[in-house]
């Protein structure tokens, strides 16, 4: 069960007298932010392992399968193939279903840079919808309107903590026999929606074990299928006498035992998430992304709406470098795509507002901060005040941010 805080759980604050740290205060995390990844005795027992064994250095040992076999279970899927990053793993999906020249793939607007990249790369045109204007996700009532004769994907990400309605989405691209890559590098196994976990719902999903991710080996990723032809066709692209996109015995061995402590630290950070949302619920100047009913989060990065009118004109940007300040791991959303790429590479469907505004609203806390629960709130909620109190000087004190790669 996860813990729901209620009012009397979070501070009660009172006007901070405190200056900020950038205005020559102290900061309300003095010792900056939490490390990641977290200094573990069963991480450091792996590698006192993995020397003496030598399976550190080899192509293949006990451990790739192990993990291999543990994500089958976890995601009731049959076919698991580790890949070296989760781009890697996005592109190999597209690849398994056979995207090239001529096609397109329906993505949102407001995306990670490197599923448009990816989509581009195989000759494909990406065509971007809008999102939604609480969730910040894939806006499922604007992808009927992109479909075209061309249409051969739909590949959408769960981001920030929010989800996508993919029982929506799948029906509707069961309906027109359209595949669906699900690309969850920012959500584990503990997410879940309308009761099946996060990753189950596309033909194809994809995972991510990068250096700053919940599960991480430094690099590396993972596809997941149940249809044996998309693992086919990432096999024969794959393998060139030995794997083009391998991830090594070393990663995997760390990854195992990180996915023993996962619903532990899972439900930590649903706890510090829950009470962020609870100091942020009355006039703040940030507004947690909107949880859909029946999912469970995952919490990679809490993203959040800014309102610099409620900050006496303080930008985005300038916020952002006024909290990290305090020592709060928090930073910039993505850039939109519609905003960030040349108009003749995409096709759009309709005005995108929604992505608009993402482009300059969204801010994101890094997930370690988010273990130390309602600790973490009452320092968010200091540097918040502390902020809010001395906007204005810290919009004049501050350089303001270069505009040149909004538009």
């Amino acid at each position: 069960m996860v813990f729901q805080p209620t009012c009397y759980d979070v501070m009660s604050h009172t006007s901070p007298t405190e200056k900020p740290a950038l205005l020559g205060g102290t900061p309300v995390v003095s010792e900056g932010p939490p490390p990641w990844p977290i200094s573990d005795a069963v991480i450091a027992s792996v590698f006192m392992r993995l020397q003496s064994s030598g399976a550190w250095g080899k192509y293949h040992a006990e451990h790739t399968q192990e993990l291999i076999s543990t994500l089958q279970e976890q995601y009731q899927t049959e076919q698991v193939l580790l890949t070296s990053s989760g781009t890697a793993a996005v592109e190999l999906a597209l690849r398994g279903l056979n995207v090239g020249a001529e096609d397109e793939v329906i993505l949102a607007a407001y995306e990670f840079k490197a599923n448009f990249t990816n989509v581009a790369l195989l000759g494909a045109t990406p065509v971007l919808v809008d999102i939604d204007r609480e969730s910040g996700q894939l806006d499922v009532d604007q992808v009927a309107a992109a479909f075209s004769a061309r249409t051969k994907a739909i590949l959408t990400s769960h981001l920030h903590g929010g989800k996508v309605d993919m029982v929506r989405l799948r029906s509707l691209a069961d309906e027109h026999n359209i595949a669906i890559i699900e690309d969850c590098c920012q959500v584990s196994s503990c997410a879940k929606i309308d009761g099946c976990v996060a990753g189950s719902f596309g033909d194809v999903a994809v995972l991510s074990f990068g250096g700053s991710k919940i599960l991480t080996s430094g690099r590396g990723g993972a596809v997941l299928t149940n249809r044996a032809d998309i693992a086919q066709r990432i096999r024969l692209y794959n393998q060139r006498g030995n794997e083009a996109y391998p991830l090594s015995e070393m990663q995997a061995a760390v990854l195992v035992p990180q996915l023993n402590l996962l619903e532990e630290r899972h439900q930590r950070r649903m706890v510090g998430a829950e009470f962020i949302r609870e100091v942020t619920r009355n006039g703040a100047c940030v507004r947690p992304f909107s949880q859909r009913p029946n999912t469970i989060p995952d919490y990679y990065k809490l993203g959040m709406w800014y309102d610099e009118t409620l900050m006496d004109g303080l930008s985005r940007d300038q916020f952002c470098v006024a909290m990290r300040a305090e020592g709060i791991p928090i930073d910039s959303g993505f850039s939109s795509l519609h905003r960030t790429h040349a108009r003749r590479r995409f096709r759009q469907v309709g005005e995108l507002d929604n992505a608009d505004y993402a482009h300059g609203a969204v801010v994101v806390l890094h997930h370690p901060f988010l273990l130390n629960g309602q600790q973490a709130a009452n320092q968010f909620r200091e540097a918040l005040d502390k902020i809010q109190e001395h906007a204005t000087i810290l919009s004049a004190a501050l350089i303001p941010q270069s505009e040149s790669g909004r538009d």
